[in-house]
């Protein structure tokens, strides 16, 4: 799984990096260096404005753990943080999303998690990683997204009433990614980005072939410390290298 990872750029330079055609400057995030699930995360998105019918591609934060919209509660989307590659475009919780409402998630790298034997009777540990693109380019990760209406909420005015969700799309790892743990999440080329985002495009075969593995496998991995299993521990010494344990 993706279940923590970093994105510190700012907002104007993923305007300018995807090319965005829409973005509010109000709505402004921190930069994180541990994002974690019910986070809100940048998201790059294209939508059909109502008025003109233009698509526009748009720079949006949402709350990181899809709720489908016949969830009966927002607490649905800590558990659908990822939607795996093998099987998103049948299950019920991802399919349309899959085929309507796909995003690209900006990431720096990511973290996991690697099972360290402890000697004897002690309980084994788990050692974080970083994981990035050798270059430090930015990751475009493969995302979905939903709209949930909480029904706690009258008005469809008023603030709470609509909450945008994504999810990370995952597969089995490699390279560096696999040696520290089964899972990756998946990302999307550049020059596949439109595609993608293509709201028109429903095509289940293609858009499968458009997933890839980030930075086109060229990932480094490093021992981080273990101050970033705590979502409350933010900061660019998360991404500080350690000795790895023997």
């Amino acid at each position: 799984m993706c279940g923590r990872y970093a994105s510190t750029r700012r907002p104007q330079d993923l305007v300018d990096l995807f090319d965005v055609t829409r973005w509010d400057p109000d709505q402004a995030l921190d930069p994180s260096w541990n994002v974690a699930p019910t986070d809100n995360v940048w998201s790059v998105l294209e939508r059909v404005e109502r008025d003109t019918g233009e698509v526009t591609r748009q720079l949006r934060p949402l709350r990181w753990g899809l709720v489908p919209s016949w969830a009966k509660s927002l607490a649905t989307g800590a558990k659908m943080i990822n939607a795996r590659m093998e099987t998103v475009a049948e299950k019920p919780a991802y399919r349309r999303a899959f085929a309507k409402r796909r995003c690209l998630l900006p990431a720096d790298g990511f973290y996991e998690w690697q099972a360290i034997a402890a000697p004897g009777t002690a309980k084994a540990r788990k050692q974080p990683y970083f994981i990035s693109p050798e270059d430090d380019q930015v990751m475009a990760l493969a995302g979905l997204y939903e709209f949930w209406r909480d029904p706690d909420v009258s008005d469809d005015d008023a603030p709470g009433a609509w909450w945008t969700t994504c999810t990370i799309i995952t597969t089995e790892a490699t390279d560096a990614a696999g040696r520290v743990h089964p899972r990756m999440p998946l990302a999307i080329a550049p020059d596949d980005w439109s595609a993608w985002l293509d709201p028109a495009h429903h095509d289940a075969g293609e858009l499968r072939a458009l997933l890839a593995a980030p930075a086109a496998g060229h990932l480094g991995a490093r021992a981080v410390s273990t101050a970033v299993n705590d979502v409350r521990n933010n900061g660019p010494h998360l991404l500080d290298e350690i000795a790895e344990a023997q």
